[in-house]
């Protein structure tokens, strides 16, 4: 099989996987909106960091019901979420005022150099290889490789 049109993912250094996600009340539309922070919410939050590259949001991928962002590292995120300046405290303080019924959870994930694999077929630039740089495949690459475990960990037979 050509390697041609796939692709992996490289970033410089640590990074740090961020996924967020609500659970939405359909019966109430409008107060789950509100629960989490209406035009002041997730999609604001986004926006703000794209514009603030320093703040340290590499990129993100919305999905539904889950939101992946990547960060330069844990301090970035932590910073944006404790900073007054930011829209990220005020919307919490909304949420957590409102004690709305709507579910929200996240999870973080540390995520040290090199200790990461990707791959890309037939796609544009999605997740990973969109907050760093998606590369060329190499011909004899495979997960093993890419992750770097190939002369550490003997395969099963």
């Amino acid at each position: 099989m050509s390697t041609t049109h796939l692709r992996t993912a490289e970033i410089d250094g640590d990074f740090v996987v961020f996924l967020i996600g609500a659970r939405w009340d359909l019966r109430h539309p409008v107060r789950t909106f509100r629960d989490l922070g209406g035009r002041r919410g997730m999609t604001h939050m986004l926006k703000y960091l794209s514009e603030r590259p320093e703040k340290g949001l590499l990129g993100y991928t919305m999905g539904f019901p889950v939101i992946v962002q990547y960060w330069r590292s844990f301090e970035h995120l932590e910073a944006f979420a404790r900073d007054r300046d930011d829209p990220h405290l005020a919307a919490w303080r909304n949420y957590y005022r409102r004690n709305g019924e709507t579910g929200i959870w996240h999870e973080t994930y540390l995520v040290r150099a090199g200790e990461y694999e990707a791959i890309y077929g037939h796609m544009p630039e999605f997740g990973l290889g969109k907050a760093g740089r998606c590369v060329p495949l190499a011909e004899a690459s495979s997960a093993r490789r890419r992750l770097g475990r190939a002369a550490r960990t003997p395969v099963p037979t």
